[in-house]
Parts: structure tokens; C-alpha cells; sequence
């Protein structure tokens, strides 16, 4: 419970700030593609791996961990977690659990989120 609140201030502030710079992103670009989820996901993965070069280099706080990384990036996005996640499995050289988690996560994401929509429409209104 004692990393409970930097996440939880962390995460609003990156929710926050996703909202504001997908809107920013869409107003420029419109709505004909994702830009402002891919544009998210791309920065805040880059973030989390600069973050974490960081705090292995300078030994930094669990606590300074929990905000950034759990709560601000986390909130921002939660594919830099993925991302991370693939990059450990990858430098422990466990490269086809890696590539197999990448592949079952989008995939089983998608399916999953299309079996809701498809469940959803079966429900009445």
C-alpha cells in the first residue's frame, strides 16, 4: 500500500496528458487515422525505456519508479509496459517467449475487444 498514492497521482496526471495531447493530435490531423493513440504509445515506450536507463544508471527510488513509470506512464499509456515487458523478455534471451508475448497480446487484445463489441450487440437495449 505504500506505492498506492505516487501511482495513483501519477496515473492521473498521465491520463491527463493523454487526453490533452491525443485532442491536440486529432484537431491537427483529423480523424481519419489513430495518429494520436500511435503518437502516445510511441512516445510514452520511448519515455519508459529512458526512464528505466535512468534509474538503473543512477539507482534511483522505488518511489520515484512507481510515479513515473507505473503511474504517469502507465496512465499515459499502457503500452509502454508491454514494451518494457518485451524488451526484458528479449535481453534475457528469451526472444520467442518476447516475440509470442507481442503476438498474443495484439492479437488476443483485438479478439477480446471484438467479442465484447459482439456480446454487446447481442444484449437488448
Amino acid at each position: 500500500m505504500n506505492g498506492l498514492f505516487p501511482v495513483m497521482i501519477g496515473g492521473a496526471i498521465g491520463a491527463g496528458a493523454r487526453h490533452l495531447v491525443g485532442g491536440a493530435i486529432l484537431a491537427r490531423l483529423g480523424p481519419g487515422f489513430p495518429w494520436g493513440t500511435l503518437s502516445i504509445n510511441i512516445v510514452g515506450s520511448l519515455l519508459m525505456g529512458l526512464l528505466i536507463g535512468w534509474l538503473t544508471r543512477s539507482g534511483g527510488t522505488e518511489t520515484v519508479r512507481l510515479f513515473i513509470g507505473v503511474g504517469l506512464l502507465g496512465g499515459f499509456t499502457t503500452f509502454s509496459a508491454f514494451s518494457l515487458e518485451f524488451w526484458t523478455l528479449f535481453e534475457r534471451g528469451q526472444a520467442t517467449q518476447a516475440f509470442s508475448y507481442v503476438l498474443v497480446s495484439v492479437v488476443g487484445a483485438v479478439a477480446a475487444c471484438g467479442i465484447g463489441l459482439l456480446v454487446m450487440r447481442q444484449v437488448p437495449a
